[in-house]
């Protein structure tokens, strides 16, 4: 296969398919060939390219398709997709010498229904249907083929968007500084790269799933193609979704960025909906598409307070989906598009709940990171989310498709937030890769992905070993997944820093003085600092402190959710403000610093400790630049353990991979407790403490307690 197909959406489907299917079958051919892709914003307003040839044969070719029967005014498109692609390309100085564009345009209308195209046709203005496409197509040429600037273009074409600049531009005296470096990264990798750019356009009947690590640009994908297909297709009503509900802002920004760039016009707001995943009474912002949903098939709503009285904290809204999906035989069918970011965090019932909204072909974009959520549970496949049809078949099922089909399932493998070596710390920090166990031959692994490929998914490779149950293996990320100027532009001992203190306070001053730095010397600007607790229950009280230390030396700080609106996470100009947060409204949002402080709870925990660890991951790939992570005693202390051993690694992953039993395992040990689980396990933990005190008190003797109790409790605790 020498053309490769990017399956984007337009009004024309089916001279669009006819289209693909001829082409698919021309493997003399070299090129990529766009359907419903580029559209451009002219003084008319937007202009829609049905689709494009990028080809090394032939230059350009535009694609004027035509469903039906009647080419009407076919010229006059032909003649307006040339000059205005041509218009756009111009402004491209890498594709033009003196006043000539370096590569041909040819326009060629193909109308699969029209039988005659001859009867229809007009010197000059190509017109073929399905047996006469190819004859037409061979005749086009390109008199002087140049390898170097078919690249040129394909890469200008590609460019989806430029929006990953700095919402600020960066006012930078001195040269080297981190405000400097931080300039060179985000102009670096301002543009979309090959894949991502694929994934923004490539557009899917049915349900569609977009994989990645954090800092793999889903999000960015998600909002791009949000905007794509609201330009494409305006008369849709499309809604965007999220778990953070301060990727608000953040989502509005990439879309209405986009949609200027790309249209020259703004979205409307009306058809394009950004709206929370629950949301509340009240309407407007406060709106979500749980409380939509209720609302329109007229069943009981429950709120955050209700549901936790009903359900429980841990199981509110999942339990809350579950029950309105219960009380309805079928949902009224209110979107054309839901694009669903975060899926790791929401339970699979909103999954079902947003598929049950959309009017049928089904188009549910969902996108996910494939470390586990910070729920401690992985994303089921979609035959388990979306259930069953009547005879038994799955509703959505993904199929390993050849190029002739759009995919389903799209994988982010590059980063571009991390640095190799910040991103791989994270990894072992969160799966215990480097952890001691505390017996000798136990596992010191807390958790480990079913299977085993997910590794190859992600961005690693092989070094050593087998990446099969039971075997040693040893992964490192290369240059092709972990870009190298991302950490070139900093020693190592800088990117990634593990220190321990004394004490809290000891970390509080640390930390101040730290801020102060970044802000008076370091040219960093207040949104590019971000102060994480792991803990969401201790973080307002925690933080305080080291808040008025720094309000104290003049420096204005806010706690996410707390002092702002819950859909506000940066504050910018006129009020600059350091923001502190805890890891759930951290999630999504990322900047050059980021200070983890009391990171030695991740160490050791008494339950959770899954979820704990994947706490301390999501903190650590916040970061674009440098990260800090403080804590302070014995359990800080184990972790830079952690940290050195992966250091003397070279920050590869050198592990065994444990068996199903040993994930069973892993799985019951650190295992998500709910509250009331907890509070049992506590009342457990009492009478134990009771019992050894009396005993080493000589209150109770060992001959108090029957032979039978008294070796049954020895076999379980051994």
């Amino acid at each position: 296969m020498s053309i490769e197909v990017v399956h984007g959406t337009n009004q024309k489907p089916v001279s669009s398919e006819a289209l693909v299917g001829l082409m698919y079958s021309q493997t003399d051919w070299v090129g990529q060939l766009f359907i419903g892709y580029p559209i451009m914003g002219t003084a008319e307003g937007r202009y829609l390219i049905d689709a494009l040839l990028i080809s090394a044969d032939k230059g350009i070719v535009v694609f004027d398709l035509i469903d039906g029967t009647d080419p009407h005014d076919y010229e006059q498109r032909q003649d307006d997709s040339a000059n205005k692609l041509e218009a756009r390309l111009r402004s491209h100085k890498e594709l033009v010498r003196r006043r000539d564009l370096l590569i041909p345009i040819h326009v060629v209308s193909f109308a699969p229904g029209v039988r005659k195209p001859s009867s229809h046709a007009q010197d000059g203005y190509p017109l073929a249907n399905g047996p006469s496409l190819i004859k037409e197509l061979t005749e086009l040429s390109w008199e002087e083929p140049d390898e170097e600037i078919y690249r040129r273009t394909l890469s200008v074409i590609e460019n989806v968007s430029t929006i990953r600049k700095s919402k600020r531009s960066r006012k930078i005296a001195q040269s080297g500084s981190r405000g400097d470096t931080l300039r060179v990264l985000e102009n670096s990798i301002a543009t979309l790269d090959n894949t991502q750019s694929k994934a923004v356009i490539e557009t899917v009947e049915g349900v569609q799933r977009i994989r990645g690590l954090a800092g793999s640009g889903k999000t960015i994908v998600l909002a791009l193609k949000a905007a794509y297909l609201h330009a494409q297709h305006p008369e849709w009503r499309i809604a965007v979704t999220f778990h953070t509900r301060s990727l608000k802002d953040h989502f509005r920004r990439l879309i209405n960025n986009f949609s200027i760039e790309q249209t020259g016009e703004e979205p409307d707001w009306v058809q394009l909906r950004i709206i929370n995943a629950w949301g509340g009474r009240g309407g407007g912002d406060r709106d979500g598409i749980y409380h939509e949903f209720c609302h329109e098939n007229d069943v009981v709503y429950f709120d955050f307070n209700a549901a936790r009285g009903r359900y429980g904290s841990e199981m509110a809204f999942r339990a809350s989906c579950d029950h309105a999906l219960g009380e309805i035989s079928k949902s009224k069918q209110l979107y054309d598009a839901i694009l669903l970011d975060e899926a790791q965090d929401l339970p699979p019932a909103f999954l079902r709940l947003c598929y049950e909204m959309l009017k049928p072909p089904k188009r549910l974009v969902y996108a996910y990171d494939e470390l586990q959520g910070l729920s401690g549970e992985s994303l089921p496949s979609p035959e388990e989310i979306f259930g069953r049809n009547n005879d038994g078949s799955p509703k959505v099922k993904f199929d390993n498709l050849d190029g002739a089909r759009p995919k389903q399932d799209i994988i982010l493998a590059k980063c571009y937030r991390n640095s190799r070596p910040v991103l791989v710390t994270a990894h072992a920090v969160g799966f215990g890769i480097y952890r001691q166990p505390r017996e000798a031959g136990g596992i010191g692994l807390v958790q480990m992905f079913d299977h085993p490929q997910l590794w190859d998914d992600i961005g690693y490779q092989q070094r050593h070993g087998e990446l099969k149950e039971g075997h040693s293996i040893t992964l490192s990320r290369p240059e092709e997944t972990s870009p190298k100027f991302l950490e070139d532009h900093s020693e190592l001992d800088d990117l990634i820093q593990f220190i321990c203190f004394d004490n809290e306070e000891e970390q509080a001053n640390w930390l101040t003085d730290a801020i102060k730095k970044n802000l008076s010397e370091d040219e960093l600007r207040h949104d590019d600092i971000i102060v994480i607790n792991p803990d969401p229950l201790k973080t307002r009280k925690v933080v305080g402190p080291i808040r008025a230390r720094l309000l104290k030396g003049g420096i204005n700080s806010h706690l996410a959710g707390v002092d702002t609106g819950a859909d506000v996470f940066f504050l910018e100009s006129p009020i600059d403000s350091v923001t502190f947060t805890g890891v759930h409204r951290a999630k999504g949002n990322e900047a050059g610093m980021v200070y983890i402080i009391n990171a030695q709870d991740c160490h050791t925990a008494a339950r959770n400790l899954a979820t704990i660890r994947n706490r301390l991951f999501t903190a650590i790939t916040r970061s674009k630049a440098w990260v800090r992570v403080l804590g302070f005693g014995s359990d800080m202390n184990a972790l830079i353990g952690e940290y050195n051993r992966l250091r003397d690694h070279n920050f590869e992953l050198d592990f065994t991979y444990p068996t199903v039993e040993q994930r069973e395992q892993l799985k019951v040990i650190h295992r998500d407790m709910t509250t009331e689980e907890n509070k049992q396990r506590q009342r457990y933990q009492n009478v134990l403490t009771k019992l050894v005190e009396d005993l080493e008190a000589g209150r109770l003797q060992p001959e108090d307690l029957d032979e039978v109790s008294r070796a049954k409790l020895r076999q379980l605790l051994e």
